[in-house]
């Protein structure tokens, strides 16, 4: 139909699309100044002395750069959360270590600190705590764990830019390595792309080298060199994962406008607070008052009392021009992750939980108050018919 309503879009303005067409115009479309800018950027964004944000293509290419820095490899096991994208376990495998999954808390939709802490063994390597929708996990007992253990910590917060943690955003926490997601639909995006930080100076020069081939000099440094410059040494089987300069002249804008997104998001997750507090449905969790919400998601859960299945809820919202999703399908339910480990939906009973009542409702900057208004209304015609 041709008023339908779609689940995500993101907001691209006029100065994002003069920043591609300088690049192009420049000769410089792979990674170059513009990615250079970005990182420099970022990590002035973030705000803590001592940091270094590394761009990549991807965030999953980001994860996988931050687990071989820090040591993963064959015969470890890493913890993850099994209410994810399958992105979080996948990266693992590619270092031949085990995903360990583990349930999560049935108002966040996070990893807990009890979780991680009873799946340790001797052969746990590091944890991967998912920051869902845009709401911290519970980083102090988290990261308190893993010290104790000497298990690393790499935080997916592909959903938390910009989430702040009692006081501290997220990337400036005392993990390993923080990696956030640029992708389409997120809180700010470069199409495809992510960023990798940490402040450990090691695991950044780890990061740099496997990003481009496990080359021992930055190529841009090398192609820009006015001096003859053209010889390197290959110190690593390295993996083709840099950020070119045009998806780079999208973020440069894009983080600009991130403060005045998170406003938007933020003020459009109040409304629906306010407008579907009294239907039969859990609303998402909120964070404490020293801590934020980045609003990647509006996540629902249908309560019994809706008297209407999760499928049939999305199926009848989409029938009236509202476009839903469902986030996440747990890993546990996947046919790889399954048969190879073995999972049923009986050992993690939360996120099972979760998953067949959850429904993500469109949020997104481009939405307008009459958008907004039309979503809530449909919900309840949904419910009332029901």
């Amino acid at each position: 139909m041709s008023d339908f309503l779609p689940f995500a879009l993101p907001e691209i303005g006029e100065e994002e699309i003069n920043e591609v067409i300088d690049s192009l115009r420049s000769g410089w479309v792979t990674t170059g100044p513009k990615a250079k800018r970005l990182e420099e950027d970022f990590t002035s964004f973030l705000g803590l002395e001592g940091l270094e944000s590394i761009a990549v293509n991807s965030a999953t290419s980001g994860l996988h750069l931050a687990l071989e820095a820090v040591g993963v490899g064959l015969g470890d096991e890493v913890i993850v959360p099994t209410y994810t994208f399958t992105a979080t376990a996948e990266i693992v495998r590619y270092l031949g270590a085990t995903p360990v999954m583990v349930d999560v808390d049935p108002k966040t939709f996070n990893m807990t600190s009890k979780s991680f802490e009873n799946a340790i063994t001797s052969k746990t390597k590091a944890v991967v705590p998912v920051h869902f929708a845009g709401l911290a996990c519970d980083m102090d007992a988290i990261i308190a764990i893993a010290k104790k253990n000497n298990i690393k910590v790499v935080e997916d917060a592909a959903h938390a830019l910009p989430t702040i943690y009692k006081g501290n955003l997220i990337g400036t926490l005392d993990s390993d390595v923080t990696v956030f997601s640029f992708y389409a639909n997120k809180t700010m995006t470069t199409g495809e792309g992510g960023m990798v930080v940490t402040a450990n100076p090691d695991i950044a020069k780890r990061c740099k080298v496997m990003r481009l081939h496990g080359i021992s000099r930055d190529a841009f440094d090398r192609y820009t060199s006015t001096k003859p410059s053209w010889f390197y040494e290959i110190i690593a089987p390295g993996y083709k994962y840099n950020m070119p300069d045009i998806a780079a002249s999208i973020g440069i804008h894009q983080l600009k406008k991130l403060p005045g997104f998170q406003i938007k998001r933020q003020q459009m997750a109040e409304y629906y607070n306010d407008a579907l507090k009294d239907l039969p449905i859990e609303l998402p969790a909120m964070p404490s008052p020293d801590s934020s919400h980045a609003w990647h998601l509006y996540a629902i859960r249908l309560q019994p009392a809706a008297n209407i299945s999760r499928d049939l809820f999305i199926e009848k919202m989409s029938e009236h021009g509202i476009g839903c999703s469902v986030h996440f399908i747990p890993l546990h339910l996947h046919p790889y992750w399954r048969d190879t480990y073995q999972l049923s939906p009986d050992m993690y009973p939360v996120a099972q939980s979760i998953y067949e009542t959850e429904v993500s409702l469109p949020l997104y900057t481009k939405m307008t108050s009459e958008d907004l208004a039309r979503v809530v209304e449909t919900v309840k015609k949904v419910l009332s018919n029901a």
